[in-house]
């Protein structure tokens, strides 16, 4: 049983973006948890954000960084500055009630295994279903594509309570993700050559190296915005997603695995890249060239990070195809995944 109530910090980075703080930090501020601390890390805006919450929310700390060191640099140039046991990172675009912190905190109080946790992310202009980035919970398949309970590529599914069971999680969104401050402490903060995108699910695995775990808490609810870092069709989110797909792999992967799983990988982004060129998307096709030249640039920097024979080896926890499952086998919802291509148990 819990009888104490830890500092959280709720950390929330943002960049030229008064607008979405305007709509969505009040709800963070009428926050009811008493031992709470709201940092604004600005990204060296110039629309007068910082400005706009040191007059309306005094209390909010801002932590002010000379340009846009974006998602994954903007947190940790903030972590440091925070007091909390917990801290949140939470997207500028994420509104929340009053009550969504006391149950993140019950149960990462009540296992000092758990390394993170997330709340269940819905839709902010459509509250009746998930939302994309995290939707109930976060997976892997082997071939480094994330998708998430409730949210399969594109297709997302109305919250009907079919994935409230507790259980573990591969990655926790990190538009709204609750961070042990020991784990972080063991395992490091966000790898900022990610820059954005993938960067929570490199850390969830780091976390999951070390022994922790992950779960969803499905009794807080946050609505998210989204697509307020790049729209949903802009090349460089498409070559992040590749580019940083890959060094997770790389990064994360036992040699042998990564071996393994690397010459299929390039055959299924293949067929992205041609299906790029059929839909005449030239600079999509073009981001996903870039995005293997520059991760093999980079995969050098992580050739002594990578998992050693006497480390705990953890896989990605879905052994099959999301996308042989989604496009060919017409699988849209995760509860129609096979049950048989789990390590463990995730339904």
């Amino acid at each position: 049983m819990v009888t104490s109530t830890p500092w959280v910090s709720v950390i929330i980075v943002s960049w030229n973006a008064r607008h979405l703080l305007e709509q969505c930090l009040p709800s963070v501020v009428a926050t009811d948890y008493p031992h709470l601390e709201i940092i604004l890390a600005d990204n060296g805006s110039t629309d007068g954000s910082a400005e706009w919450v040191a007059t309306r929310f005094p209390t909010v700390r801002i932590i002010r960084h000379p340009e846009n060191w974006a998602f994954c640099r903007g947190n940790n140039a903030a972590i440091p500055h925070a007091r909390g046991d917990y801290i949140v990172l939470l997207n500028n675009d994420v509104e929340v009630p009053p009550n969504w912190l006391w149950p993140l905190v019950h149960r990462m109080e009540a296992d000092p295994q758990l390394g993170a946790v997330q709340p269940k992310l819905r839709q902010y202009h459509r509250r009746t279903h998930f939302e994309y980035a995290g939707a109930a919970g976060g997976f892997l398949d082997r071939f480094g594509y994330p998708f998430a309970r409730g949210r399969i590529f594109d297709t997302v599914e109305p919250d009907e309570g079919q994935y409230d069971n507790p259980g573990p999680i591969f990655w926790a969104t990190g538009a709204a993700i609750m961070l042990r401050r020991s784990a972080l402490e063991q395992v490091g903060l966000l790898d900022e050559q990610f820059v954005l995108h993938m960067e929570e699910i490199d850390l969830c695995w780091r976390l999951q190296r070390a022994g922790y775990r992950i779960e969803l808490v499905p009794q807080s609810v946050v609505y998210h915005l989204g697509g307020s870092s790049l729209p949903p069709h802009d090349a460089r989110k498409t070559y992040f997603n590749f580019r940083n797909s890959l060094l997770l792999l790389y990064k994360n992967l036992p040699p042998a695995e990564w071996h393994r799983t690397f010459p299929l990988r390039i055959l299924l982004d293949g067929i992205a890249f041609l299906r790029f060129l059929f839909l005449r998307r030239w600079k999509d096709a073009l981001a996903v060239i870039k995005a293997y030249h520059d991760a093999h640039r980079l995969s050098r920097h992580y050739r002594q990070m990578r998992p050693k024979d006497n480390e705990l080896v953890v896989l990605p926890s879905y052994r099959g195809s999301i996308a042989w499952d989604y496009f060919v086998l017409r699988r849209r919802r995760f509860q129609d995944l096979p049950a048989r291509r789990w390590l463990t148990s995730a339904h």
